[in-house]
């Protein structure tokens, strides 16, 4: 457990900015490394994240515990696209599209999933507090925009 905690301290510092800490998350996940996807996420009780279909899991036991069984058959290789972000002082919102391919019972699955990654800025740099993925289909990697207009 120490070694984990010092694991992630380590991690932390390198998080400097938000992109490092959403490359993190997904690096994470390209290699199925559980320590490496808890550094990533807010020393916080109310961290929360929910898998597509499943149940919201709230504070660290919890969110270990989930991707520990997304990563009971392997790595999960996810394409990032359409990176939208909203950010304000020591807050990034970013909504982005996902293809998702990870090694199931039934073998390689291919899925595609509507995230919110929220990350804030503390003492240890910026840190998940939230991802949020829902199901899709293939057509939503391709998105509806609505065209800019000018706000008087």
């Amino acid at each position: 457990m120490a070694d984990s905690r010092a694991k992630a301290n380590q991690q932390a510092v390198l998080l400097s900015s938000v992109d490092e800490a959403e490359a993190a998350f997904y690096d994470a996940m390209q290699h199925a490394d559980i320590d490496r996807m808890m550094a990533v996420w807010a020393d916080d009780e109310e961290i929360a994240c929910v898998h597509p279909g499943g149940l919201r899991m709230v504070g660290a036991v919890a969110i270990r515990a989930g991707f520990e069984a997304v990563f009971a058959h392997g790595a999960v290789q996810v394409t990032v696209a359409n990176v939208r972000r909203v950010e304000g002082q020591g807050l990034s919102v970013h909504h982005v599209l996902e293809k998702v391919q990870a090694m199931t019972a039934e073998g390689m699955q291919t899925a595609y999933v509507l995230a919110s990654n929220v990350y804030v800025h503390g003492p240890q740099g910026w840190r998940m507090v939230l991802h949020h993925a829902s199901p899709g289909q293939r057509d939503d990697m391709q998105e509806m925009v609505e065209a800019a207009s000018v706000l008087h």
